[in-house]
């Protein structure tokens, strides 16, 4: 899988404690300057490298990501912030370029100093190693809990010429986030101006990104960057442009499939779950209450035991806080009708066969209006309490 004028390594630094032969370094590399947006975690704890990445942001320019996982040098104080700026300096200095082109992000066990010495050594090793075709390395090294490497590419026409939208994330747990998700990185070679490319990461994240959960927890680390290299060598997209609508829904699709991955990899997970709610009187409400569904632990559980019982689903709505009326209430999983008009339809039988599927599409017609919004999550099982007990362990 091949991104114009982007590079990219993936070694072994030693981060991760237990698995020493797995790779927890990674580099991203665009052979010129590009166009840099990025978005990140909410939470008022706030990692370094997040501190960091946020400090250059604003001149919109970048060259290189450079990624650790297994620690999240977060809560780390002063010198987890001096830790991150050498880590960027060492990376500038390797790549021949300016270290405000370079940004930085980190994933792992948060309230632990990073081992400085076995990645001052590693630096180098990864700038050696990058290479053209090497985005899977990249997408396995930023893992954590993960149980596979999430990419996703999509090509679109730009005035006869391929362009190539590539982005690789992670997460399957720690997520609900309201800027981004875990880790995600998004590359292009299509040239487009930074006003147009940080609304696109906006619009694009609003409706996937921002709408996916896991647990119900925003990490310190949240980070999204998207870097256009322009190597395509066309015309800067603006949001004038003819050109930017379909950037936009190219985006938007690359954002969503791997919205869906991670949900699909949620710690523990078996099953993916999306939640449609419409007709509701606006997005803001039809969120709200998508959101209620997808974060009650009563409804993941039913699905995780195909527990006919919707009257959870039904709950979550109720005390979702929108304007509903309970008689015009229809609701579907996987397009069988289980309420008609707030009354169940007596399918118990057909909905415990459907919820053996592994992926489960709720879907609520609210009925007062014409909104709509989707959430993804999964469901939750003895896995996922095994997974966060002994994470440190």
């Amino acid at each position: 899988m091949l991104v114009p004028g982007f590079k990219f390594s993936a070694i072994s630094a030693g981060i991760k404690k237990t698995k020493a032969t797995k790779k927890d370094l990674a580099l991203i590399f665009s052979d010129v300057e590009a166009t840099v947006a990025g978005l990140f975690t909410t939470n008022k704890i706030k990692a370094a490298p997040v501190k960091l990445d946020i400090s250059k942001l604003a001149s919109g320019r970048g060259q290189a990501i450079i990624v650790n996982s297994g620690n999240a040098n977060a809560c780390t104080g002063i010198q987890g912030l001096r830790d991150a700026e050498e880590i960027v300096d060492i990376t500038a200095k390797g790549l021949g370029i300016n270290p405000e082109l370079v940004y930085i992000a980190s994933t792992g066990v948060i309230g632990e100093h990073l081992p400085m010495e076995k990645i001052r050594h590693a630096i180098p090793e990864a700038v050696r190693n990058l290479s053209s075709n090497t985005i899977e390395d990249v997408a396995r090294a930023i893992m954590t809990t993960d149980t596979f490497p999430k990419i996703f590419m999509k090509k679109i026409k730009i005035k006869g010429k391929t362009g190539t939208i590539a982005g690789i994330v992670k997460g399957a747990g720690m997520i609900h986030p309201k800027m981004a998700t875990m880790l995600g990185f998004i590359m292009t070679d299509i040239a487009i101006d930074h006003r147009s490319i940080d609304k696109a990461l906006r619009e694009a994240t609003r409706k996937s990104f921002n709408r996916l959960t896991i647990d119900g927890d925003t990490s310190t680390n949240d980070t999204i960057i998207i870097m256009a290299n322009g190597c395509l060598d066309n015309k800067p997209i603006e949001l004038s442009s003819s050109q930017f609508s379909g950037f936009q829904i190219a985006l938007n699709e690359v954002t969503y499939n791997l919205a869906r991955m991670i949900a699909r990899d949620g710690e523990g997970a078996t099953k993916l779950i999306e939640v449609t709610v419409k007709g509701t009187k606006t997005e803001s409400d039809a969120e709200l209450a998508a959101f209620s569904i997808a974060n009650s632990n009563l409804v993941k559980t039913a699905i995780y035991g195909r527990d006919a019982n919707w009257g959870r689903i039904m709950a979550a709505i109720g005390y979702a806080g929108i304007d509903i009326e309970e008689n015009r209430i229809d609701l579907y999983i996987n397009g069988l009708k289980i309420v008609s008009k707030g009354t169940g339809t007596n399918k118990d039988k057909a909905i415990k066969d459907i919820l053996s599927h592994d992926e489960i599409n709720i879907t609520v017609d609210i009925g007062v209006g014409h909104a709509q919004a989707k959430v993804l999550t999964c469901d939750l099982t003895e896995k996922y309490v095994k997974i966060n007990s002994a994470y440190r362990s």
